[in-house]
């Protein structure tokens, strides 16, 4: 009976580590998604306005 208390005290501690994880994680996840939409939005407004161009391979730049 002993062995199985402390089997499931360990397995607690265990799922309660990776709660805290999962949940920092998710946080993170979070954070990205909304750093991602703003720099879509960002980017959107700048291809709405005509500017930051982006120079591909050999092509000059248009001051050239």
């Amino acid at each position: 009976m002993q062995h199985l208390e402390e089997q499931i005290a360990h397995l607690t501690r265990t799922v309660d580590e990776l709660n805290t994880v999962v949940t920092r994680q998710q946080a993170d996840i979070d954070l990205l998604t909304r750093r991602v939409e703003m720099l879509l939005q960002r980017e959107g407004e700048r291809a709405q306005e005509g500017t930051g161009g982006i120079v591909l391979g050999d092509e000059r730049p248009p001051h050239y």
